[in-house]
């Protein structure tokens, strides 16, 4: 029998956080603090989606809001209450609750921990080839290049 390259199953909270917070240029980084995410998906080889295990301390954010042009996501809140912002507004989740975003709507999206205690979700995306993401608060636009987000200002050029 040939060795597994990939575990059968794992407890997810043992999955070690990724080692770099964010793949944002500065300034917007730092505005990451205080989320921790456990890449699930990586660990099974998995190469269609992803999936994280996140963690946001109070005042943290999930990610700057967001769309993508061709990567659906899911998330699941496990624990907490974040509040989702949306171009419809701001909306309280709670454990149970989950919320999709389709590819190509331009609908902006993150979560926002406005409480005082930790919100721990499940957050899936497919990894679909030359993605592009936008910001709708921010100036900064994002292209999937190669498996990597290149990063750049609304007019082009780079950060």
């Amino acid at each position: 029998m040939p060795e597994q390259p990939y575990p059968v199953a794992l407890l997810a909270a043992d999955v070690p956080p990724r080692q770099k917070p964010s793949v944002y240029p500065e300034p917007f980084a730092t505005q990451m603090q205080g989320r921790e995410k456990r890449q699930l998906g990586d660990l099974f080889g998995l190469s269609n989606f992803g999936v994280n295990l996140t963690r946001l301390a109070p005042n943290a954010v999930s990610a700057l809001r967001h769309a993508h042009s061709k990567q659906d996501e899911f998330i699941y809140i496990l624990q907490g209450h974040p509040t989702l912002h949306t171009d419809e507004g701001h909306t309280q989740l709670s454990p149970g609750m989950c919320a999709g975003f389709k590819a190509g709507t331009g609908n902006g999206h993150r979560l926002i921990n406005q409480t005082e205690e930790e919100v721990l979700y499940l957050e899936i995306g497919d990894r679909t080839p030359n993605d592009e993401a936008s910001y709708p608060d921010e100036d900064l636009q994002a292209l999937l290049v190669d498996g990597r987000w290149v990063f750049s200002h609304k007019d082009g050029s780079g950060y």
